[in-house]
C-alpha cells in the first residue's frame, strides 16, 4: 500500500492553478501524488473576460489548455464537476467518481452575489466564464438585430451594466468601443443606443484613487457611457430594472457586475463561513482543519486596517504560491510559511489605448496605463506558460 500523500486541488483558477504549477516544480517525484481537479480542460484569464463578453476579443484567446500547464507525470488532471466536499472522511465526490485526500486545496472560484435583489439571478448576465461571456456577446448582437425588425423598441439598444468595480469598468469601456461598429454593421443610428453604469455606492470604483476615478468617468461619459452612481437597483425584470426610488430603465440586456461571494459547495461541507468565504489562518488554512488550504475567491483575509481583501487575481496568485510552499513543506515536516499579501499596484482598461493605474506607487492614465495593463498580462502568462505561451497568447491581450 502506498504511503505517498495525496494532494487534490480544486479548481483550476489563479490560485488552483498557481499552487499545482508550484508543487510539480518544487516537490521531487513519488514524494506526493497531486490531482488536479476542473470542469474544464482549460484555465481561463478572468481579468481578460470583459473583452470577449462585448464582442471586442475572440473567447478562445482567453483560454489556455490546462494539458499545455501542466507535466502529466508530476500532476493527474481530472476533468469533472465537484458534487460533494466530505473534510470529516477526507473525501470529494465529484459528478463521475470520488477522490481520497490527505490535503486538499480548494480553490473553485467565487458565485455571482446578487444580495437579494429580486429577479437578478434569473434575468441578469454575468461575466463568470468563456461561456457566459459568449452568451452576452451573441446576445448584444441579437439585439441589434431585433431592433431592425421592430424600430419602435428602443430598450432593444439599452444596456444596464450593474456595479461600477473593475469588471463593470472594463466591460463598458470595451461595450462604449464596440457599439460604433454594431451601429455600423447594422446601420442603426449611433444616438439611439444607451449604456447605464449603476452603482449603489457613493463612487464608481470603490476604494481606488479618487483623481483617477474621475478621470475614468469622464474618458467612459465622453464615449455615451451614462453614469447613475449612488443609486442602487432595486428590481430586475424581463423588461429591465427598477433603480433608485422606483425608476424604471428599459431593457433588454441587464449584465450584474456587483459583486462575487464564495462557493455554496464550501457551506454544505460545513466550513464556517462569511458569504461563502472561509476566513483562512495565516498560513491559508481553514481553521480547525490543518491539512485544508483555501484560495482565490473561497479564502477571506483582512488587511492591516481590518478590511476584507478584494478577491483579485493579484491575492489569487500569491496565495497559489504560498499554499505549494506550505504543502511541501508539510509534507517534509519542515515550518510553513505565513501569508503576507504584496500589492504590486491596480490597473483597469477603459477600452482601446485608455486605462487607469496604480503602480510602483505612482498614478498613471491614458495609454501609459494602457500599456502597463498588457505588461501586468504578458507577465502573467509568461508565469504559468513561460516565453512559449507569451508567443501564442501575447498578442491577443
Amino acid at each position: 500500500m502506498s504511503n505517498i500523500p495525496k494532494i487534490v486541488i480544486l479548481g483550476a483558477g489563479y490560485g488552483g492553478v498557481l499552487t499545482a504549477l508550484r508543487l510539480q516544480k518544487e516537490l521531487n517525484y513519488n514524494e506526493a501524488d497531486v490531482t488536479l481537479v476542473n470542469k474544464h480542460d482549460y484555465h481561463y484569464i478572468t481579468t481578460h473576460l470583459h473583452m470577449p463578453a462585448a464582442g471586442t476579443d475572440n473567447p478562445e484567446n482567453a483560454r489556455v489548455s490546462i494539458s499545455k500547464l501542466i507535466d502529466e507525470f508530476k500532476i493527474d488532471f481530472v476533468k469533472s464537476t465537484v458534487v460533494q466536499i466530505r473534510p470529516q472522511d477526507k473525501k470529494v465526490i465529484l459528478e463521475d467518481g470520488t477522490l481520497s485526500y490527505d490535503y486538499l486545496v480548494i480553490g473553485l472560484g467565487g458565485e455571482p452575489e446578487t444580495f437579494g435583489i429580486p429577479g437578478l439571478g434569473e434575468h441578469a448576465m454575468n461575466i463568470r466564464s468563456i461561456n457566459s461571456v459568449r452568451l452576452i456577446r451573441e446576445h448584444i448582437e441579437y439585439q441589434f438585430a431585433r431592433y431592425k425588425r421592430e424600430p419602435h423598441r428602443t430598450d432593444y439598444l439599452t444596456f444596464v451594466v450593474g456595479g461600477a468595480g473593475f469588471t463593470g469598468i472594463e466591460f463598458i469601456g470595451e461595450l462604449s468601443d464596440r457599439i460604433p461598429e454594431l451601429c455600423k454593421q447594422f446601420d442603426v443610428d449611433p444616438t439611439l443606443v444607451k449604456i447605464y453604469n449603476v452603482e449603489a455606492a457613493p463612487t464608481a470604483l470603490p476604494g481606488f484613487d479618487p483623481e483617477l476615478v474621475e478621470y475614468a468617468m469622464d474618458v467612459l461619459t465622453k464615449k455615451g457611457v451614462t453614469f447613475r452612481i449612488g443609486t442602487a437597483i432595486k428590481e430586475c425584470s424581463p423588461d429591465g430594472v427598477i433603480v433608485g426610488e422606483g425608476e424604471e430603465i428599459k431593457s433588454q440586456t441587464v449584465i450584474w457586475t456587483g459583486g462575487i461571494r464564495g462557493n455554496r459547495l464550501i457551506e454544505e461541507a460545513g466550513f464556517e463561513t462569511m458569504r461563502g468565504r472561509v476566513k483562512v489562518d495565516e498560513f491559508l488554512r481553514s481553521p480547525g482543519s490543518e491539512n485544508v488550504y483555501i484560495v482565490g475567491d473561497n479564502s477571506l483575509m483582512f488587511n492591516p486596517e481590518g478590511r476584507p481583501y478584494p478577491p483579485t487575481a493579484q491575492i489569487a496568485m500569491q496565495q497559489g504560491v504560498i499554499c505549494a510552499n506550505n504543502l511541501v513543506a508539510s509534507i517534509r515536516n519542515q515550518p510553513l510559511k505565513t501569508f503576507s499579501f504584496s500589492n504590486k499596484g491596480t490597473v483597469a482598461s477603459l477600452g482601446k489605448g485608455e486605462a487607469i493605474g496604480i503602480a510602483f506607487g505612482k498614478k498613471y492614465k491614458g495609454r501609459v496605463a494602457a500599456w502597463l495593463k498588457k505588461a501586468i498580462d504578458l507577465r502573467y502568462l509568461f508565469i504559468i506558460g513561460g516565453i512559449p505561451l507569451v508567443l501564442r497568447k501575447g498578442k491577443f491581450l
